[in-house]
């Protein structure tokens, strides 16, 4: 047609699950209308406007989702912990490994002895799970460095690693994870590397996109944390939080008041930290797979974060110690099973609270006009199955940025 307006792809033949609003939001018999790798027209085939597409793509059936965002995950790491995995299975705790020198500190070792091309490598093997299970933006922190060179490193290898993907990966520096050995005599001389060094550099490099740490006993104090957000702030940095994964430190409510992205993990949240989060917009990133890796029995307030309306995303919480997951799908179901999540939240907590803990809910997490095209064909009935089938790889076809995978 002489009037058509000329796009690059028209997406038709399956049901459209928006996530608008954090809802379903189902078009039956849906059409979506992509040019230059942006969403210019979504909804229902038959009110589809005069387009001229490139390229027409129709599939027999099924649903489409938004692309999934993995918005927590330390993916980037050397070495192996499964033999923590064991020990933990005889009987020790956490914190008993750590004090051995295991958790943490042992990939702190592995990791900065590797060299960043061999932290590409085994992160891209790890990555390509998710991607094939239709993850389109993947979170990815450092952490594992804990000096201030090796931090850099590893920062360095997350933006290499990005431009060898399709998928969108956000940079998280976590220098504050813990207290390296080192400075157990003097952490705050730690404290004041991050603060005064490492993260200018990182702002001046532009090596990450948020700033997170660890609010925990075995971790850094909400003193220690604040300085470091006090910096991460001047930088303007956005900033998140590890908070009230084994104890309750407050640090989901100090997270807030700093307006955090969000505040991770949660399990010994009070309705103090999820009223704040609720005031500051801050939201709640559940974490089952170190839940039941770790065999803990605290559940985050789920009910809490649904009575006061803070948003509630999943993440696989990808790292060698707590949460060796490789299947967000995997997380859905246990945010359903473990922490008593209906399969709508789920797939909205995998998608638009996904990106909003990220930053993105303005460009990424729901299918809308104006968002970027990333989005997957399941050859499935309705949504809810996505956290109803357990192992194995659904077949789906990603779409990211417009281009079929």
């Amino acid at each position: 047609m002489r009037d058509a307006k000329q796009i690059d792809s028209l997406w038709l033949g399956a049901d459209i699950v928006t996530l608008r609003d954090g809802r379903y939001n189902i078009i039956t018999d849906g059409a979506l209308a992509v040019d230059n790798g942006v969403l210019i027209w979504v909804g229902a085939r038959s009110e589809l406007p005069a387009f001229a597409p490139r390229q027409r793509h129709t599939f027999s059936g099924g649903i489409i989702t938004p692309g999934l965002v993995d918005c927590h995950t330390h993916l980037l790491f050397a070495g192996d912990r499964s033999a923590e995995f064991e020990q933990r299975l005889n009987g020790a705790s956490y914190a008993e490994i750590a004090a051995q020198g295991g958790g943490i500190l042992a990939t702190v070792r592995a990791t900065r002895s590797a060299s960043q091309e061999a932290l590409v490598a085994s992160a891209r093997g790890r990555l390509a799970h998710l991607l094939a299970e239709g993850v389109t933006t993947v979170e990815i922190k450092s952490g594992y460095g804990l000096d201030e060179e090796s931090e850099l490193k590893m920062l360095r290898a997350i933006r290499q690693l990005a431009a060898g993907v399709p998928a969108d990966v956000i940079a998280t520096c976590l220098a504050a994870h813990a207290i390296p050995p080192a400075f157990h005599a003097n952490p705050q001389g730690w404290i004041d590397i991050i603060c005064q060094r490492l993260l200018p550099r990182v702002k001046e490099e532009g090596l990450a996109d948020a700033v997170d740490a660890f609010c925990e006993h075995l971790a850094l104090s909400p003193a220690q944390v604040s300085a470091v957000f006090d910096a991460a702030r001047a930088l303007d940095l956005p900033v998140k939080l590890h908070a009230e994964q084994l104890s309750a430190q407050g640090g989901a409510a100090l997270a807030a008041r700093y307006g955090a992205l969000s505040a991770d993990h949660l399990e010994y949240a009070s309705e103090e930290d999820v009223r704040a989060m609720a005031e500051h917009g801050t939201v709640a990133v559940l974490l089952p797979g170190a839940f039941y890796l770790l065999r803990e029995t605290q559940r985050p307030p789920v009910a809490l974060f649904r009575r006061y309306g803070v948003p509630m995303a999943l993440a696989s919480d990808a790292n060698p110690g707590t949460s060796p997951a490789l299947s967000l799908r995997l997380m859905m179901n246990m945010g359903c099973t473990l922490f008593g999540m209906t399969p709508e939240e789920a797939l909205a907590g995998v998608t638009l609270w996904g990106a909003k803990a990220l930053g993105l809910q303005q460009t990424h997490g729901s299918l809308e006009a104006g968002k970027v095209a990333s989005f997957v064909h399941w050859p499935l009935t309705r949504p809810g199955e996505l956290a109803y089938w357990l192992g194995g790889e659904l077949p789906c076809r990603v779409i990211y940025r417009g281009e079929a995978q």
